[in-house]
């Protein structure tokens, strides 16, 4: 982000040197950043209303109850991963909180299913199939409740901040196939190595310690 924003800068600073507008640039920069303070303020409230709304949703089971809806298609979604592992919990918990608008509590349940993903992955450091596809759900989710983009709109003015309801489910749903559709196509066209067994661990809980225990 370092190398963008400064790209961002010199950028700036050559085409207000190519127009011979130089003397407009630190004005401009000081609007711009009070415009930001501004909105920033606007939209702090906003969204903790939302979120605070979220929460509520998210203690009285509702997200729970959208993950019992949404398991059977995950676990289609998901068939190498079993049903009573902690990692399909996880990532049906991920995708719910996603599609609910909660990315803050749907962050630490997609750290989780990675985690225990990691686990069984029989050529540690290489994604697996499983994990490649969680990512592409992760971040291409059907967005139900697309809160910060509410609170952006309303902080920024709009007369009717929801009424984008509609087309960010469309959007995200689109999103959402093509993520999934991509993963699954470049399984078959990439295809895993054979997997390999992972060394026992020892004593020591490290495969050396295991070959000194010998």
């Amino acid at each position: 982000m370092g190398v963008v924003w400064v790209g961002l800068l010199v950028a700036s600073l050559a085409v207000a040197a190519a127009t011979g507008r130089v003397g407009a640039l630190p004005g401009a920069i000081a609007e711009s950043a009070a415009r930001a303070v501004t909105l920033s303020l606007g939209l702090a409230g906003v969204l903790a209303l939302w979120l605070g709304l979220m929460r509520v949703a998210e203690e009285a089971g509702i997200v729970r109850a959208f993950g019992r809806v949404a398991r059977p298609i995950l676990r289609r979604l998901f068939p190498e991963v079993p049903a009573d592992s902690p990692a399909m919990g996880a990532i049906v918990m991920n995708v719910s909180a996603n599609a609910l608008g909660l990315g803050n509590a749907a962050t630490p349940f997609g750290l989780k299913a990675m985690e225990e993903l990691e686990k069984e992955n029989p050529h540690p450091g290489t994604a697996t199939d499983a994990q490649a596809l969680l990512c592409a759900l992760n971040t291409a989710s059907v967005q139900l409740v697309p809160a910060t983009v509410i609170a952006l709109r309303a902080a920024a003015g709009a007369r009717q901040p929801a009424d984008i309801l509609g087309a960010t489910l469309v959007a995200s749903a689109c999103a959402t196939v093509a993520a999934v559709a991509s993963a699954k196509l470049l399984r078959r066209a990439f295809p895993a190595p054979p997997g390999r067994s992972r060394p026992p661990e020892g004593p020591g809980g490290s495969a050396a310690g295991t070959a000194e225990g010998a």
